[in-house]
C-alpha cells in the first residue's frame, strides 16, 4: 500500500486528530479513559478508533476473530461459534458503557455479508467499522464510515481525492469519529490498509483537516531510545524527526505504522505518541526538524535475519557495470537488496533471509557467471544494528565512540554502512552478539 501526502497547504487549524490503538479501546474501562482524554481538550475533534485489541494476555483481538470467521466462511464451514464471540465482545462493551445503542442489525448484516462471500478486507474492517459506532455514541460524535471518504485507485494507492472528501464531510462543528484501517477500493469494495493501518488513517485525516497535531494514543509513553526487552532502563525519546523514526522503524522499532509518516510529513504536522493509561505523560513528538543540541544519538534499533554475500575481485573498481551485473543477479531471483557496502576490490550485498529463502547457492553461481570474481562468500546468521541521530553528522568522533564501545563489549563487527544523510551508521554483527552490541552502544550514547 503506497500513501503519499497531498501538497502543502499554508492553513493549519488548531484542531487535533486523536487515534486510539487496539489496547486503548479493548474494554469499556479503557474506552472511559478515552472519553476522559477527549473531554479534557475540545480541540480533539477528530477521533480515529481501532478495533478492540486484547483485553488481557489470554484474549484474542477482534480483527483476528474476523479473519478466522472469513476463513471458515470461505471453506463453507459455519462461522457461528466465532461470530458469537465477536458479538458478545461488542455487546458487552455497549452494556458496560450503558449506551442505548442497538448493534444487532449491524452485526447481523456483517455476518450475513461474510457468509455470503465477502472479501477478507471487508471481514477484517468490521472490527473498526462496528467499534466506531460505539465510540461515536460514547463521545457524542458524528460517525463517518471510512469507506465513504477514503478511497484507493486501481493500483492500490491512496486516491488524492480522499483529502478533499474528508475535509468536506467533516467541515461542521463538533466531533467526528472516522474508523481506522479501511476505505473503499476503485471497484467499490471495502479495502484495508496493512495491519496497523489505523495509524495511517489518523495521519490521512490529520492532513485533510489541516490539524495542528496528530495524537497517536497507545499503551506506551512514547518511543524509547532502544528495545526495553534488551535495555530495561531505556530512556524515552522526547523529540525525533520523521526521518530518524523511519531509520529506526526500518530496523524493527515498531511504535507507529511505517507509512503513517507520509501524509503528515508534507505539511510538517507533528505526531505525538501518547499513553492512554498515563495521559499526563508528554510522550514523544515526531517532527519535521529538530535541534539535536547535545543529543548525538536519538535511538538504536537492531534486528536479526540477514545474509551477507561477500564478493572480491582485483581491480573491480575499474570494471564498468560491475555493480549493476551483481545486482542483476539478485533482481533475476526477485530478491530485494538491503545494503551494498563497497571497497576498492570488494563489495558486500546484504539481503534479508526471508527474501533469500533457499536460493543462496543459485545466486553464487549467477554472480560467478556475471562478473567472474576471485571469490564469493556467503555469511548467514547476521544481525544489523542502526545507530540513528541528526547530531551524528556534526559530532566529531561519533563513529570512533561507537566502535570503541563495541570493542569493549568484545563484539566483532562484520560490516559497516553509513547512509548518505549521515544520520545513521549501520553495523553488521553475529546474531548472537545483537543484544550485547545494542547494550554497549546504548550505554555509550544514552
Amino acid at each position: 500500500m503506497t500513501v503519499t501526502a497531498r501538497p502543502h497547504d499554508s492553513h493549519v487549524s488548531q484542531d487535533k486528530v486523536a487515534k486510539f490503538g487496539g489496547t486503548s479501546v479493548a474494554t469499556a474501562a479503557q474506552l472511559l479513559k478515552v472519553k476522559a482524554i477527549i473531554d479534557a481538550d475540545p480541540k480533539r475533534r477528530f477521533i480515529v478508533p481501532s478495533a478492540p485489541g486484547k483485553a488481557d494476555a489470554k484474549d484474542t483481538k477482534v480483527t483476528d476473530l474476523l479473519y478466522l470467521a472469513h476463513q471458515l466462511a470461505a471453506k463453507g464451514q459455519p462461522i457461528a461459534p466465532v461470530w458469537d464471540k465477536i458479538t458478545e465482545r461488542f455487546l458487552s462493551i455497549v452494556r458496560d458503557l450503558k449506551l442505548t445503542l442497538d448493534l444487532k442489525p449491524v452485526l447481523d448484516q456483517a455476518k450475513a455479508t461474510i457468509e455470503g462471500g465477502a472479501t477478507a478486507d471487508y471481514a477484517a474492517s468490521r472490527g473498526e467499522a462496528i467499534h466506531g459506532l460505539i465510540v461515536a455514541a460514547l463521545l457524542n460524535a458524528e460517525y463517518v464510515d471510512a469507506a465513504e471518504v477514503i478511497t484507493f485507485d486501481r493500483a492500490g494507492r491512496l486516491d488524492p481525492a480522499t483529502f478533499a472528501a474528508i475535509k468536506k464531510r467533516c467541515a461542521g462543528p463538533g466531533r467526528y469519529c472516522i474508523p481506522g484501517f479501511y476505505g473503499r477500493g476503485a471497484d467499490g469494495q471495502v479495502k484495508t490498509f496493512s495491519r496497523g493501518g489505523s495509524d495511517v488513517t489518523g495521519s490521512v485525516v490529520a492532513n485533510a483537516v489541516d490539524a495542528a497535531i496528530y495524537e497517536n494514543w497507545t499503551d506506551v509513553s512514547g518511543v524509547l531510545m532502544t528495545d526495553p526487552r534488551i535495555v530495561a532502563e531505556a530512556k524515552p525519546i522526547a523529540e525525533i524527526t520523521y526521518g530518524e523514526l523511519r531509520e529506526l522503524s526500518y530496523m524493527g522499532a515498531s511504535v507507529l505504522h511505517e507509512e503513517a509518516v507520509f501524509p503528515v510529513r508534507g505539511k510538517a504536522i507533528p505526531i505525538n505518541i501518547r499513553n492512554t493509561n498515563r495521559p499526563d505523560d508528554a510522550g514523544t513528538m515526531i517532527v519535521d526538524r529538530r535541534d539535536p543540541g547535545s543529543q548525538v544519538v536519538v535511538g538504536i534499533a537492531g534486528t536479526k535475519g540477514f545474509t551477507v554475500f561477500g564478493i572480491e575481485k582485483a581491480l573491480m573498481n575499474g570494471e564498468v557495470g560491475f555493480l549493476r551485473r551483481v545486482l542483476d543477479a539478485f533482481e533475476h531471483h526477485g530478491i530485494a537488496v538491503e545494503h551494498v557496502p563497497t571497497g576498492i576490490d570488494t563489495m558486500s550485498v546484504v539481503v534479508a533471509d526471508k527474501q533469500l529463502g533457499t536460493r543462496a547457492d543459485a545466486l553464487v553461481e549467477d554472480i560467478r557467471a556475471a562478473v567472474q570474481p576471485d571469490s564469493v562468500s556467503v555469511t548467514p546468521g547476521m544481525a544489523l544494528i542502526a545507530t540513528v541521530g541528526q547530531g551524528m553528522s556534526n559530532a566529531t568522533g561519533t563513529a570512533g565512540r561507537l566502535f570503541a564501545s563495541l570493542a569493549r563489549a568484545r563484539v566483532n563487527v562484520r560490516m559497516i554502512d553509513q547512509g548518505s544523510s549521515e544520520q545513521n551508521i549501520i553495523v553488521g554483527v553475529e546474531e548472537s552478539d545483537l543484544a550485547g552490541a545494542i547494550r554497549a552502544i546504548y550505554n555509550e550514547f544514552a
